[in-house]
């Protein structure tokens, strides 16, 4: 069963109780279907509001984050995946995700960015579809099913993910993960879908407002170490390659990750990769 929206239930029935794990669930039992039809309304109503203020893609990441968490999603990922192939009028948007980084450093690792069948299955459906739909389709292979299985073994076991297209042709994708083995309900898939419609349209105005010349300014040896970081390599395989300390190639990531203000040194290589500042 879904969890109630926090806030939202003390407004019902007084404060949740807390339960010891991680993403714990609600006990929602103990509403009636209008209950939690009208916390859920009321907690969408309140993304809306918050975003409208925000002037930030990280902040407006961060409420969607939570926002998603009266979902059970934990997991959340927006980006192009075809920048390169579609060179659309506008920059592509902004890659932003909090997926696990053992996850993130085998995907990029294995080249799943190849056949991932996400990104397949987004380029020729309209609206959003459940992981489990591509996962048994019949034209999904062996191979692109193996995406879905290896991100089981990381904790994402199930998922939605929604296409989201722009008029100029820009293209972009916005995934939701849980880590239960439980199908989305018709009404999550419908709340989620209509927050990451709004968190693009929001995201893409970041972007136009942005342009392309704000893009971060990598040297050359910075450009080197995030290429090797994106090729799975570590900080002592790199300064082997490039005649460095281990040390010297963690202070250029270091520097990459500020200047990509991401977290990670996945994620900044993953940034890196998708405004074409380095070619895999």
């Amino acid at each position: 069963m879904e969890r109630v929206p926090t806030t939202a239930v003390s407004q019902l029935r007084g404060p949740a109780t807390k339960v010891s794990n991680q993403f714990s669930l609600v006990p929602s039992m103990h509403f009636s279907n209008a209950a939690r039809e009208e916390a859920f309304a009321v907690e969408f109503g309140r993304f809306l509001d918050q975003t409208d203020g925000v002037a930030q893609s990280k902040q407006l990441f961060a409420l969607l984050s939570a926002f998603a968490l009266n979902f059970d999603c934990p997991w959340i990922a927006y980006g192009s995946p075809e920048g390169r192939l579609l060179k659309p009028i506008r920059p592509d948007p902004e890659v932003m995700l909090n997926y696990p980084d053992e996850w993130q450093k085998r995907y990029f690792e294995m080249g799943y960015d190849r056949i991932d069948p996400i990104i397949k299955a987004s380029r020729t459906r309209a609206g959003a579809f459940r992981w489990s739909e591509v996962h048994n389709d019949a034209s999904t292979t062996e191979d692109e099913r193996r995406v879905f299985d290896e991100a089981a073994t990381f904790g994402l076991r199930s998922g939605i993910s929604v296409p989201l297209r722009g008029p100029d042709g820009s293209f972009a994708i916005m995934s939701f993960a849980r880590p239960w083995d439980r199908e989305f309900p018709n009404r999550t898939i419908t709340y989620l879908q209509l927050a990451a419609f709004h968190f693009h349209l929001r995201a893409m105005t970041f972007t136009n407002s942005t342009g392309v010349d704000q893009e971060p300014y990598l040297s050359v040896r910075e450009k080197e170490c995030i290429l090797w970081t994106a090729r799975g390599k570590s900080s002592w395989e790199i300064g082997v390659i490039l005649g460095i300390s281990a040390n010297t190639v963690n202070f250029h990531i270091k520097k990459v990750k500020q200047k990509m203000d991401t977290p990670s040194r996945t994620a900044a290589a993953i940034k890196a990769a998708n405004l074409r500042i380095i070619e895999l």
